[in-house]
């Protein structure tokens, strides 16, 4: 299946991009009839394709010999509620975590802000790892939009195929770490939302919502 070694390709470019380390952060497509997901607890480089776990959005897993990555009620919960969405990264990124641990969201200090879906990246609450819970809270947060960050853990992007949620999940670390050094050397002077509804549109308009392009 194609798509299981695009999610080999997708985890190990996590760590390339430097999103990622160790066993921590995880991915998924959705499949015809649920999704296919990482394993949990393997590193990118032990990954392949027959290392990843199909399973339904209630949580039946195929009679395989691995279990599925914690986060897989994260993923199903998204995958239920959202149409829109065919695939998801989630990853524990230096300082879109570190923003999370601050429960700080990204306002529109940068247009690309928008690469999220509107004018800012909000922060879910905490919640324990692998829980219900913290599904809710991601799924409030993502609400219209294409990524958030999650309290005291990292962050979640979502898109219409792995490429695309890979891309976004970028964006926000450069966008975090952009920020954290702004607040640092002052006060943004952040976006009217007329104006972030007017790059919204062209986003949408060009149909590249995930790249880092300039007019």
């Amino acid at each position: 299946m194609q798509a299981a070694h695009t999610l080999v390709d997708t985890m190990r470019a996590l760590v390339v991009r430097g999103l990622t380390t160790g066993t921590a952060g995880n991915a998924s497509v959705r499949t015809g009839n649920g999704m296919l997901i990482t394993p949990s607890g393997v590193e990118p480089e032990q990954l392949k394709p027959d290392s990843m776990v199909s399973m339904s959005l209630a949580g039946v897993t195929d009679d395989g010999p691995l279990k599925p990555s914690s986060e897989w009620q994260l993923h199903a919960a998204v995958y239920a509620s959202r149409p829109d969405v065919d695939a998801i990264v989630h990853c524990h990124s230096r300082y879109a975590t570190a923003l999370a641990c601050l429960h700080q969201a990204i306002p529109a200090f940068h247009y690309m802000i928008a690469v999220a879906g509107g004018d800012s990246i909000r922060c879910a609450p905490y919640a324990t790892f692998g829980t219900e819970a913290l599904a809710t809270n991601a799924l409030a947060a993502l609400t219209d939009r294409k990524a958030c960050l999650l309290g005291n853990h990292g962050q979640i992007a979502c898109g219409s195929d792995l490429n695309d949620a890979l891309n976004v999940a970028t964006e926000v670390e450069v966008l975090a770490a952009q920020y954290i050094i702004a607040l640092q050397t002052g006060t943004p002077i952040l976006l009217e939302r007329d104006e972030m509804d007017r790059v919204i549109a062209k986003f949408s308009h060009y149909g590249q919502p995930q790249a880092r392009a300039d007019d």
